[in-house]
């Protein structure tokens, strides 16, 4: 096969997210050609969370952003192109992801010690890792070796990640997709035990829900009428609430929070209120440590996702090295 035919062929394979080429994932990755690379990463994490902690939380999601969208190659890090409408702007990233800067100035650090070595999609991992670790939460061995991707999708982002009106029932579908399980589901969502979300996501829910004028009956009275003053009809829908009453504590309060109707996205209270979540939310308001294992597993999990694409070693996270796919394509 020639070399266009080859890059056509891959370009143009069914981008559906697997495991299958996660073999070559494993720990220690840079032991030899960057050994002071994951080191690297907590110090710049933890000087990040002495400026702001709400950044750690933000970074800590880049994981889901980046591996459900084709798997975890830093698509969801590339700038917009002349010829490429990446992933910044989708519907579930615009005004909602944030502290970009972050990751830039931890490729920075490794660009100054490992040229070209250590790539954007494995410092999403270990970043998100330590963003936990250094918050209260678990910390863990992750598997590094990824490369990055030469493009990205605004449409495949659109396509994929869920808005936070989805029920429980449309989130187990989606985890399944992704081979993950109902208790991955609950166990990830955990993850908003740090960080803030805007009132722009719950408006909905406090005077509109399911299109009946009237708020959520699931939310606590006490808790709505906080809510309510938080994000008022009319007022700015960027101001921004707590996702758990101990936002920058990774710990099990959001799952007790759910089971006080005390959830703020509605992504979030429904997994108490669902059948097949409810269990596994109740299970985890009780045993924290039970949380943090489930937790440790399902990012395990998610960071094998691969989409089995060319990569490369971006040396600058927002942007490919090389030359557009479109030239590669009109060459």
């Amino acid at each position: 096969m020639s070399p266009l035919l080859l890059i056509l062929f891959l370009l143009l394979k069914p981008t559906s997210t697997s495991t299958a080429s996660a073999s070559h994932l494993r720990p220690g990755f840079y032991s030899d050609t960057c050994p002071e690379a994951e080191l690297t990463v907590r110090n710049v994490m933890k000087k990040a969370l002495i400026r702001e902690p709400r950044s750690v939380a933000s970074v800590m999601r880049f994981q889901f952003h980046d591996c459900f969208v084709n798997g975890c190659d830093a698509s969801m890090l590339l700038d917009d192109t002349p010829t490429m409408l990446g992933e910044k702007l989708s519907l579930s990233n615009i005004n909602s992801l944030r502290s970009y800067e972050v990751v830039d100035e931890i490729k920075q650090e490794l660009e100054n010690i490992c040229p070209q070595t250590v790539s954007c999609a494995d410092i999403i991992v270990m970043a998100s890792r330590d963003a936990v670790a250094l918050s209260g939460g678990p910390d863990w061995e992750v598997k590094l070796g990824r490369e990055d991707s030469l493009t990205a999708s605004q449409e495949d982002a659109d396509n994929i990640m869920p808005s936070p009106r989805a029920n429980a029932s449309y989130l187990i579908d989606l985890f399944a997709r992704f081979n993950l399980s109902v208790k991955d589901l609950v166990a990830l969502s955990g993850s908003h035990s740090i960080g803030k979300g805007r009132c722009f996501s719950i408006m909905f829910r406090l005077y509109n829900q399911s299109g009946t004028g009237k708020p959520d009956p699931t939310i606590e009275p006490n808790f709505r009428e906080k809510l309510n003053k938080l994000c008022p009809v009319g007022g700015d829908e960027n101001v921004t609430g707590d996702l758990d009453s101990t936002p920058i504590v990774f710990d099990n309060m959001y799952f007790k929070d759910l089971v006080s109707g005390r959830g703020f996205l509605n992504s979030d209270q429904t997994l108490h209120t669902f059948g097949r979540t409810r269990e596994f939310v109740k299970r985890y308001s009780k045993d924290e440590s039970e949380f943090f294992k489930a937790f440790v597993e399902g990012m395990i999990k998610m960071g094998d996702l691969q989409s089995g694409r060319p990569g490369e070693i971006r040396t600058n996270c927002r942007l490919a090295n090389g030359r557009p796919i479109s030239v590669l394509l009109e060459s």
